[in-house]
């Protein structure tokens, strides 16, 4: 997978995860995804907080700043929009991935706000 296609695959994440595209999970993520945040494993974690990430906060928007891509890896610098619980500037994200066969295998993350 070249790093374009790698970019690409993050920015197809971040818009199905805004518009609550579950279906498109399926596709996106490997079956035995990790989600180191989450200290979850598989799909369904993923549809799941989704799920209750977008009916808590129907109103945000996650928008992905940077994308560097570099062997298996992506590394996300985005940020989060409206600061749930704050007004103003928005949250910082930082998200890395690992992607395998063409999906996202493992991701890491980091941000100034806790969206659980």
């Amino acid at each position: 997978m070249t790093e374009k296609d790698m970019k690409a695959l993050v920015e197809r994440m971040y818009a199905a995860a805004m518009a609550g595209d579950v279906d498109a999970v399926d596709e996106i993520f490997a079956p035995g995804f990790y989600s180191h945040p989450m200290r979850t494993t598989g799909v369904e974690a993923v549809k799941n907080a989704w799920r209750e990430i977008l009916a808590r906060y129907p109103e945000l928007r996650v928008e992905a700043d940077q994308i560097v891509a570099e062997g298996d890896t992506v590394a996300v610098r985005a940020s989060v929009y409206p600061r749930p619980g704050a007004d103003g500037e928005p949250a910082a994200l930082m998200e890395m991935m690992r992607v395998e066969d063409g999906r996202i295998a493992e991701l890491w993350a980091a941000s100034n706000v806790s969206l659980r």
